[in-house]
């Protein structure tokens, strides 16, 4: 029996690595239908309120503390901790302390570009998570 190599993971041996203002951004794994990435979060950064139609994430800290504001919901994470963001849900993470924010990101969904990615504007941050 042959195997498809499109289903295989791809490992990433070479350096994918992008460095938004706010940290940095290093893909670890890819396959057909997940991402897997190291985010690196800035002291007193945040990503922007974003939301994702055809994909999940969860998320797990490895050092610092993140606040995460998930469908209205505001929880503090610490290393070891994690939380589930379903499609479809604005969401925002941010790092209250004074230490880079590590996590661990795992992406599942049948599309995965960054063309799934709808940003709220800062100042609808609130109305767009309080239902």
């Amino acid at each position: 029996m042959s195997k498809d190599k499109t289903s295989q993971p791809i490992l990433n041996t070479e350096s994918t690595t992008r460095t938004p203002p706010w940290g940095q951004v290093s893909l670890l794994e890819e396959g057909e239908r997940y991402r897997i990435n190291r985010i690196v979060v800035n002291p007193g950064y945040h990503i922007s309120t974003q939301m994702h139609y055809h994909r999940s994430e969860h998320w797990i800290v490895v050092a610092g503390t993140a606040k995460v504001i998930c469908g209205g919901e505001e929880i503090l994470l610490l290393p070891k901790q994690s939380t589930y963001v379903p499609m479809n849900t604005p969401h925002r993470l941010e790092n209250p302390g004074v230490i880079p924010l590590v996590m661990i990101e795992v992406q599942n969904g049948e599309y995965l570009g960054d063309d799934d990615i709808t940003r709220f504007p800062e100042e609808d941050v609130k109305s767009q998570t309080k239902k």
